[in-house]
């Protein structure tokens, strides 16, 4: 089995994935999946909505954020996303700095956000192969780094001000979809990286991952650390990570223990020891200190910046 996919693999290694797709068009509408307000008595505003098909390789969501409360910090976890954020008040204000745009790359502990109670923007959740389409480089070279737009060469300032001329969230979605439109180049990707990253998603152990593939784990390892940032190892504990973080957001609120469980902890101890290492706080703490706000957030997967 592991034979046959390797040789499948690499009759196809170095092939173009993607090339640049003509101007998007002005009559799809930006779609707007979910919208929250005054969450569990908070002034909140949260609105979710998808990016235009053919950008949805490189970027699975818009969210659209007004959040007024009590001056704080917020824990941004990490997942399977790139974070890129436009405020429209303000600045993000974390270790690197403050930035009123920014690009934020996958991470395996949690970003800290400081602010005075007040928070405005918009947060577009990129794939890996969207820092490729986008910006010409691969994830890795943002791993664990935050930038602001400005640094990748992307047209920060008019981004900002379009999202803050437009009258509605759906306008400022459409717009969105404009400009990261034009962004797009031709992408190619090593197909061996891309299996990885799917079958990790998967669930699939990295000693499987590397013999479908055909290299050692350590050259598996390297290849893949190049291209994301992080090793197929640590990969996979943030998506371990992100799916139990999604249960916990969702509507039928599971014990801890179905959580574990289903997510493949050994026990409690492990998604305790798991979870205080990712995200600095046991699943406890942080359902006590962050889920009022995310229940309003539960539009499928996304980088854990603001939302």
């Amino acid at each position: 089995m592991a034979q046959n996919v390797a040789g499948r693999i690499r009759g196809q290694t170095g092939a173009s994935l993607y090339r640049p797709h003509v101007l998007l068009s002005v009559n799809y509408p930006a779609k707007v999946l979910g919208h929250a307000a005054n969450i569990s008595g908070m002034d909140v505003e949260y609105v979710v909505g998808l990016p235009h098909p053919r950008l949805r390789p490189f970027v699975t969501r818009y969210s659209g954020y007004r959040v007024r409360t009590e001056p704080g910090i917020h824990r941004g976890l990490p997942s399977r996303s790139l974070a890129l954020v436009v405020t429209m008040d303000g600045t993000v204000d974390m270790s690197e700095g403050r930035f009123a745009t920014l690009c934020g790359g996958l991470h395996d502990e949690a970003v800290i956000i400081t602010h005075d109670g007040f928070q405005h923007g918009v947060q577009c959740d990129l794939t890996p192969l969207g820092m490729r389409a986008f910006f010409g480089m691969p994830a890795g070279e943002l791993a664990a780094t935050t930038v602001g737009l400005d640094c990748l060469d992307a047209p920060a300032a008019e981004l900002r001000e379009r999202l803050r001329d437009a009258p509605t969230w759906t306008d400022r979605f459409a717009r969105l979809d404009e400009v990261l439109g034009g962004l797009v180049r031709p992408v190619r990707q090593q197909v061996e990286v891309a299996w990885a990253w799917q079958r990790l998603a998967a669930g699939a152990p990295v000693a499987e991952i590397a013999a479908e593939v055909g290299w050692s784990r350590q050259h598996l390892s390297a290849r893949f650390a190049a291209e994301y940032g992080l090793t197929p190892k640590v990969m996979g504990r943030v998506m371990r990570f992100e799916r139990a973080n999604r249960m916990l957001r969702g509507e039928r609120r599971p014990t801890l223990t179905e959580v574990a469980a289903a997510c493949g902890y050994t026990d409690q101890a492990h998604f305790n020891r798991d979870w205080r290492a990712l995200c600095g706080a046991t699943p406890t703490e942080w359902i006590a200190a962050e889920l009022p706000f995310v229940q309003g957030s539960e539009h499928g997967e996304g980088a854990e910046l603001l939302s």
